[in-house]
């Protein structure tokens, strides 16, 4: 395809339906944003009532659909063809795993959730709140609410996508991981479906992006005022905004194996050092001890805190906590999915599954054991409030935690760039990802579109932060993540069947060049 037509591809129907709809969302939630978010509340709280059984075990069964996959014989198959090897390192790989699936909900939830869960423990345990039984119950709840279940969604898609597109050939997009099983679209009705199932794709993900960068720049925000004291108002956020633009745009015209690969190596050094620091100058012993604790809480409860549900209390914990975000992995799973799958060519799937959903929540969890340890050990033994304070602002939760140690001003202002990188690294991989889903699954999607798409989300985040709208539409990616449960049900029986029929003609393929070498050697004696 020549440049130019390259450069409108994305002049199709997935790209005006997309945009009208999420034009007309967010008009609503900057006009009315109480009103969008009380009824996306509703309905959420409809769905997630009515429906939190189905999240809990349609996670589960991935979880154990993706271990199958890298454990079985299936498992040596490789992305990309027998001969093809990975393109990056690993832990470059890795590295970027982390900085778009993580990214700076990481760094906002590490020391807010367990410090949420410490001063409100789950109902169920009877223990009291701020006490040592709540910190334990605290930490190990943190860990599983951020643990493999959380990865379990991206995990598949990435596997799907990057099998149909580096072994069978087909587009970038989540319609194709259903060939095995509805076949392709030349079907009116087929192309209709599978349209409308890649629009949902996209809505999902800006929706996402959007509130994931508008909370980031509020907690940014909220950073420079504990550090600097500079106001948490309007101008500051709209100018950390335009930075934030800026600093994309020059990341994206730099391209995948430039910009998004060299800021994903700063994010993860920078965090493993951010880590090492505090684990050192905080209560190390204390930290260790209660990582140790955690996973092994966390192990021990595994398949009970996976199905656990709340019906004859009446409680909204579950609800509230680990359904929201299976909700919110299954919503924004079209999102990371699509971007390992294109950083991911050339590894086997198992590689693949141990990879992106073992090691990226395994660094969150000792992320989560070092920073919530040791908020939760400055609460406990060294009469701080931090709870109190993330009670009223989670915004402020990694800072009034570093506040009260050491080198805490240092920390803390490593800690707004670690921020400002992953908010960069975010916003760079959305477009590009934006840009493949709406350009027919080109996996080098036009500059011109990855800017078009960076200006919309950046405008978009603005306007919501502005007009205090980011909960509602938030709310609303996730109402869309019960019928994309159903699609991607329907592509992991294509996945397993398509892997099947390649598996076995790859075995009879390598008998028959395994005869025809005995036979030439026969002749040849």
């Amino acid at each position: 395809m020549s440049e130019k037509g390259k450069k409108f591809k994305f002049l199709n129907s997935i790209f005006f339906i997309s945009f009208i709809i999420i034009f007309v969302f967010a008009l609503w939630g900057a006009i009315a944003p109480q009103a969008l978010q009380s009824q996306a509340e509703f309905t959420y709280g409809f769905i997630a009532d009515t429906f939190g059984w189905f999240y809990l075990l349609f996670v589960l069964f991935l979880i154990l659909f993706n271990f199958y996959m890298a454990f079985s014989k299936y498992g040596r198959v490789r992305l990309g063809g027998d001969d093809a090897r990975p393109k990056y390192p690993f832990f470059t790989w890795i590295a970027m795993l982390f900085s778009c699936g993580f990214g700076v909900s990481i760094v906002f939830w590490g020391v807010a959730e367990p410090m949420t869960h410490f001063q409100t423990p789950p109902p169920w345990t009877n223990v009291d709140p701020g006490t040592p039984e709540a910190a334990r119950e605290a930490m190990w709840n943190a860990f599983f609410n951020n643990g493999i279940h959380q990865w379990a969604s991206f995990t598949f898609v990435g596997l799907a996508i990057s099998y149909f597109l580096y072994r069978q050939e087909e587009r970038s997009l989540i319609s194709d991981t259903m060939n095995g099983v509805i076949g392709d679209g030349s079907r009116p009705l087929r192309k209709g479906f599978r349209n409308g199932v890649d629009i949902i794709a996209v809505i999902a993900t800006v929706m996402g992006v959007a509130t994931t960068l508008g909370l980031s720049v509020l907690q940014i925000s909220g950073g420079l005022n504990s550090v600097f004291n500079i106001p948490a108002s309007s101008t500051t956020q709209f100018t950390i905004v335009a930075v934030m633009f800026v600093a994309f745009m020059i990341s994206t015209i730099s391209g995948l194996d430039r910009g998004i690969k060299y800021l994903s190596n700063v994010n993860l050094g920078l965090a493993l050092f951010l880590m090492v620091a505090v684990l050192f100058i905080g209560p190390t012993g204390f930290i260790l001890e209660t990582i140790t604790m955690g996973l092994g809480d966390y192990v021990q409860n595994f398949f009970q805190a996976s199905l656990r549900m709340e019906n004859y209390t009446d409680g909204t914990w579950v609800q509230d906590w680990p359904i929201y975000y299976w909700a919110w992995t299954i919503a924004w799973s079209p999102f990371v999915g699509m971007f390992v799958a294109r950083i991911s060519k050339g590894r086997t799937l198992r590689e693949f599954v141990l990879g992106v959903m073992v090691a990226p929540p395994f660094i969150g969890m000792i992320w989560i054991g070092i920073f919530g340890g040791t908020a939760i050990n400055l609460d406990l033994f060294h009469g701080t409030d931090i709870a109190g304070i993330v009670a009223e602002d989670t915004t402020r939760a990694m800072f009034a935690m570093l506040d009260n140690i050491p080198l805490g001003t240092l920390l803390s202002i490593l800690s707004i760039c670690l921020l400002f990188t992953f908010l960069v690294t975010s916003a760079d991989s959305a477009t590009f990802v934006l840009g493949m889903m709406t350009s027919n699954g080109d996996t080098n999607p036009s500059m011109l579109l990855k800017v078009i798409w960076g200006a919309l989300i950046a405008g978009l985040a603005t306007v919501l932060i502005i007009s205090a709208g980011l909960n509602g539409l938030q709310t609303v990616s996730l109402i869309g993540a019960l019928p994309f449960s159903i699609v991607l049900f329907i592509s992991a029986i294509s996945l397993l069947k398509s892997v099947r029929k390649d598996y076995k003609e790859t075995r009879l393929r390598e008998e028959e060049e395994r005869r025809q070498r005995i036979r030439e050697d026969i002749e040849n004696s």
